[in-house]
């Protein structure tokens, strides 16, 4: 089926969401706004302000668009699914209440609480005499977590006391922040697909939050991921869709927040069992950069039906047995400093690996130069039979790749390669 889609959006992210759905070869009519340099030498991209509702709701009705996908989680804040859902047109991400399970980790944890999903313990702090009194609680290492969007970089997890400190007090210029008691074991990303009563997991992934080599420096929006995750156990998806997705879901609808679009579980396998460490409200990146070359499952009927609550109308989704590992190339001085302007070259080179696909996160022309434009600027994804030979096409691409200052972890998916 043809179908007429605006994308929102400008990063690896959408780059991935727009290479799966032309996978299909099914003619769809994709326009991405505002897109990339990127993603502009696939599919037509449109100067439209992603996080203006009216906007958007108004060139989706007047441009006969079937599907609006909304990529990041600013338009979602901004109530841009609200507006269009208005307009009777189908749009996959949750309306601006809902989203709320990502915009507040207070109110992500009072649903996880009323819904019995399994989480850690927090307290949620408005002072520095309520942070203090929640470290002491909850004693190190220290979790504090920006309660509001900081694009990845609102979490701190410390063993120094006053770096703790530190982060609360500059978070709280802002709003509230969220004190956690920290829980340790291998984290796992998990997608599924939601319509408001009905979910469909996506294949597990796991990323790498720090900048550096070993899971040291400070946390960034994501530097690699890979998927599937060999080594959890078995009954790990259906366990998670009874035991957090499904009464999340439940008890939003409840509370008459249905949630509708892609609903992201951050977890940790703790010695106590799985536990959710947070929700987002979107695909997450670069995790989508790995799972969706391996769903084999047409993407666009996915999102249009659970744009149109007929989810559990869907066949079960099926995954490529091929593995995938993404590294993320930025810019010199990111996450703290990303240099930008600065030229890229190589890609051509890169793109020519086999199994190689380069998603470009961070890119514009000018004057027929490619040029950064911020901190994460490429996806370099790899697929293959096994992990030894993903990595070695995703680092190989790298190696033909020329950005000025640039950086990427040597170490992704090192681990589940051995």
């Amino acid at each position: 089926m043809v179908v007429r889609i605006l994308l929102l959006g400008s990063g690896a992210r959408e780059h991935a969401i727009l290479s799966a759905l032309l996978a299909e070869n099914a003619g769809h009519e994709i326009k991405v706004a505002p897109g990339n340099a990127g993603i502009a030498g696939d599919a037509e991209t449109i100067s439209l302000d992603p996080e203006n509702p009216k906007l958007i709701a108004d060139f989706a009705a007047e441009n006969g668009i079937e599907l609006v996908i909304i990529g990041p989680e600013a338009p979602l804040v901004a109530g841009v699914a609200d507006a269009v859902r208005k307009r009777r047109i189908p749009v996959f991400g949750p309306s601006r209440a809902a989203a709320q399970l990502e915009s507040s980790k207070a109110f992500a944890k009072r649903v996880m609480d009323a819904a019995g999903v399994p989480t850690g313990r927090a307290a949620n702090a408005a002072t520095m005499d309520e942070v203090v009194a929640a470290l002491d609680a909850f004693g190190a290492p220290y979790v504090v977590k920006a309660d509001g969007l900081a694009a990845g970089k609102g979490v701190l997890v410390t063993p120094d006391r006053a770096a703790a400190l530190a982060h609360a007090e500059h978070y709280l210029q802002v709003g509230p922040v969220l004190v956690e008691e920290f829980l340790d074991g291998q984290e796992v990303s998990l997608f599924l697909l939601a319509d408001g009563s009905s979910v469909a997991p996506l294949s597990p992934a796991q990323d790498y939050k720090r900048v550096g080599d070993g899971d040291t420096g400070p946390n960034t929006g994501g530097m690699g991921a890979y998927s599937p995750l060999p080594w959890l156990p078995d009954g790990f998806v259906p366990e998670v869709v009874n035991s957090v997705a499904l009464p999340v879901i439940r008890q939003l609808a409840e509370e008459g927040t249905p949630f509708g679009g892609l609903l992201y579980c951050g977890l940790i396998l703790t010695a106590q069992g799985v536990r959710v460490i947070e929700f987002n409200a979107r695909f997450g990146d670069p995790e989508t950069q790995v799972v969706l070359p391996r769903l084999r499952t047409p993407l666009s009927g996915l999102l249009l039906a659970a744009a149109t609550g007929s989810l559990a109308e869907q066949p079960p989704l099926e995954f490529s047995d091929d593995v995938c590992v993404t590294v993320v190339l930025a810019s010199e001085g990111y996450p703290a400093d990303p240099k930008t302007g600065r030229q890229i070259s190589g890609i051509e080179a890169a793109a020519a690996v086999p199994g190689v696909t380069i998603l470009h996160a961070a890119t514009a022309r000018k004057d027929n130069q490619l040029l950064a434009t911020g901190g994460r600027v490429l996806s370099v994804v790899a697929r293959a039979p096994d992990f030894a030979e993903a990595r070695a096409r995703a680092y190989r691409a790298l190696a033909e790749i020329r950005l000025d200052g640039s950086h990427f972890r040597t170490d992704i998916a090192a681990k589940a390669a051995e």
